[in-house]
């Protein structure tokens, strides 16, 4: 399976995103400790590797929306960082032996093979504390800046990203009901992406209502991204995939696939994608992007 063309407009938006957010990441640890240049070495080949960089897109693009053409995205660019630290740090930990025990990650050795898994632990941890102090040090509104803080810590966290991995790891070899298994993706990969898009809402300016149609756009494309996973992990193979393919089967874990079957997946999916579309009936101004990124996530190949 191979990714459909990108439209034009959401290619450029996405290099763009990307270059942005890398950039400010690349300054942040370009200069490294005495003593701990291993460290730095892992952060940056967690945080600059190849990758979507889906997170830091959603928060510019829902910022966007409020305010068109005319927004400055360096307002976001801090936040943008901040998810992309806290998402590197959870694949690097998501990787390790203790965890799912991946050798491969976005085509290359994971972290703690590329390094050693200490050094991995470490360069997690250290990720983690980045995004907050990236969010701590922008010259962001302090009354904003507390709700962008609350936000990721939220999402993070043990009642956020973490609790979805627990639950994760503590499923293998256990039979999930649909509704177990959703309500574990909205935590483990759902979290995060719910906090890009109300990040970048709050950037925005959002009223209530408005965020609240984008925290339901932000579920439904979450959910989506897993469906799509489980279905990639049954169907490319992992020289496409970047990834091992079929490492949930062997791990014995619950998927999409698993409970639904491929076709039921495929039609999980597309239901969700409307669900997405639906939502940002609601919101002023332009939301092509946001559409563009609803159908990118449901149609990507890898």
């Amino acid at each position: 399976m191979s990714s459909p063309t990108l439209p034009a407009e959401l290619s450029a938006f996405l290099k763009d995103s990307s270059q942005r957010v890398e950039s400010r990441i690349r300054n942040t640890l370009a200069e490294s400790i005495p003593g701990a240049n291993k460290l730095f070495e892992a952060m940056r080949y967690a945080a600059l590797g190849p990758g979507k960089r889906l997170r830091p897109a959603l928060v510019y693009a829902c910022a966007q929306v409020f305010h068109g053409v005319d927004f400055d995205p360096a307002r976001c660019d801090a936040s943008a960082a901040a998810l992309e630290c806290v998402h590197a740090y959870s694949l690097v930990h998501d990787d390790l032996p203790a965890m799912d025990d991946d050798d491969l990650r976005r085509g290359r050795p994971t972290c703690h093979i590329a390094y050693n898994e200490a050094t991995a632990i470490l360069a997690g941890d250290a990720l983690q504390t980045q995004a907050f102090e990236l969010l701590l040090a922008d010259n962001t509104e302090p009354a904003l800046k507390l709700l962008l803080i609350a936000e990721l810590s939220k999402a993070s966290g043990s009642r956020g990203m973490v609790a979805g991995q627990a639950i994760d790891l503590d499923s293998v070899d256990k039979t999930l009901t649909l509704a177990q298994l959703e309500a574990m993706h909205r935590l483990k990969t759902g979290a995060l992406i719910r906090a890009s898009a109300r990040m970048g809402a709050l950037h925005g300016g959002a009223t209530s209502d408005q965020l609240e149609a984008l925290t339901l756009y932000a579920e439904a494309i979450g959910l989506a991204f897993q469906v799509q996973d489980d279905i990639l992990d049954v169907t490319v193979d992992t020289a496409i995939l970047g990834k091992t393919q079929g490492a949930d089967a062997l791990l014995n874990k619950p998927t999409y696939v698993s409970l639904l079957g491929l076709k039921g997946a495929k039609e999980k999916l597309q239901g969700l994608r409307g669900e997405a579309l639906s939502a940002l009936s609601t919101l002023p101004g332009d939301t092509l992007l946001l559409k563009q990124l609803a159908d990118y996530i449901v149609q990507r190949g890898h």
